[in-house]
């Protein structure tokens, strides 16, 4: 490492003022402070608030806490494999298999999100934040194994434009961008991105009789618009893994089942969630609003009980679908979500209502987690405005006792 840093500091002249390669030197600086903490120091005079936590050490405390499901999802992508094509997957099998088709999407996310944002930097003339260090792992955890690299990279580059850099740049952004990515590739490609995609077969590969690569939501969806409805525990029963086994509860909060990379197992994110409530980087507010507004909803739908899907055990919506990488990870995104406390709390709560309400009543669209988040980010402002301005009158009138 003494090395390296030799050599970055005989190149810095080049790239400061007056330097051979002066305009790219925001690019240089992005590599520098990447591999090395930034040499940035208080100002000598005045007082000072020192704290260890810097933009780095938060992005990288949430880099942290998404491994869990991660590694869980590159395992459980090659298991998926495996049974389908009636093999006895072995562990390290699987995880190999997982690798080589995860591991290129995370490359291909980083590399199209990080040109798009050197070259702002180098345009706007401003330092390249850290905020890409999440998001490029988001991106990849919530799509399908099978989806082409291409469509990983045209979605990455849409979603770092769109919805952050046309607002400034990190920390300006009203919309989740990894949201953004994902919501980009269901409308522009759908094919890739709905029906049996979740499960990377192979070429020419024998696949068992009777085995389904669909989500639980997909099989709600199924049991629910079928000439003659079952109820939905049922359909999961009948339809999971033909001959093999099947679905349980267990299953879907432990997540070896069909679905986005990174997103089936419900533990898995929590063990994340727990991470980041120690650390202080997550709001566990908008968490645990998220997960009682869905319950609540499922609640409701229980009492109306229209359908079989309506009729589904409240707490089957927090343990399938992404309802709980979205309570984790996306809907406590600190620069889109509600910033008030009482905000935080209305608008998870709101997320896992609409959240339900979309998987219940829209039956092409049996996962409704990034829409109720994406709307919710549009609405954070509005929620937070309310919340003060009722602050303020409480405060008004007390004054005036």
């Amino acid at each position: 490492m003494k090395a390296l840093r030799a050599f970055l500091d005989k190149q810095r002249p080049l790239f400061e003022k007056g330097g051979k390669f002066e305009k790219y030197y925001y690019g240089f600086e992005a590599a520098e402070t990447f591999l090395f903490t930034p040499n940035h120091t208080t100002a000598a005079k005045g007082v000072q608030i020192r704290d260890a936590v810097d933009l780095k050490r938060l992005m990288m405390t949430v880099v942290i806490a998404m491994i869990p499901p991660l590694l869980f999802g590159i395992w459980n992508m090659g298991y998926q494999h495996y049974i389908a094509i009636g093999q006895e997957p072995e562990f390290w099998q699987s995880v190999a298999l997982g690798a080589e088709l995860v591991i290129p999407i995370i490359i291909v996310a980083y590399a199209a999100g990080g040109l798009v944002e050197g070259l702002f930097a180098i345009v706007r003339k401003h330092p390249i934040n850290e905020g890409f260090l999440v998001t490029g792992m988001l991106i990849p955890l919530i799509l399908p194994v099978t989806i082409p690299l291409w469509q990983v990279a045209l979605a990455t580059i849409f979603a770092v434009v769109i919805a952050k850099e046309v607002f400034g740049g990190t920390g300006m952004n009203v919309l989740n961008v990894a949201m953004t990515a994902r919501a980009f590739l269901y409308f522009a490609y759908p094919a890739d991105m709905a029906g049996d995609v979740w499960v990377y077969y192979g070429e020419n590969a024998p696949i068992v009789e009777g085995y389904t690569g669909a989500t639980p939501l997909a099989l709600a969806q199924e049991a629910t618009i079928a000439e003659t409805p079952i109820p939905v525990e049922q359909a999961f029963e009948a339809s999971w893994f033909g001959q093999f086994e099947m679905m349980s509860a267990w299953d879907m909060f432990w997540g070896d089942i069909p679905g986005s990379i990174g997103e089936t197992s419900t533990l898995m994110c929590l063990i994340g969630a727990l991470i980041l409530i120690i650390t202080g980087v997550g709001s566990w507010k908008i968490m645990l609003s998220v997960f009682a507004g869905a319950y609540a909803m499922g609640l409701l739908n229980n009492a109306i009980g229209l359908n079989p899907f309506m009729e589904m055990p409240a707490y089957y919506h927090l343990i399938i679908g992404s309802l709980a990488f979205g309570a984790v990870y996306m809907a406590t995104d600190p620069v889109s979500a509600s910033h008030t406390e009482t905000g935080k709390w209305i608008y998870g709560f709101l997320i896992g209502v609409i959240t339900v309400i979309i998987r219940v009543f829209n039956p092409a669209y049996p996962e409704g987690v990034m829409l109720a988040v994406l709307l919710m980010n549009v609405f954070a402002p509005l929620i937070d405005h309310y919340v003060v301005e009722a602050n303020k009158k409480r405060r008004l009138s007390r004054a005036t006792v």
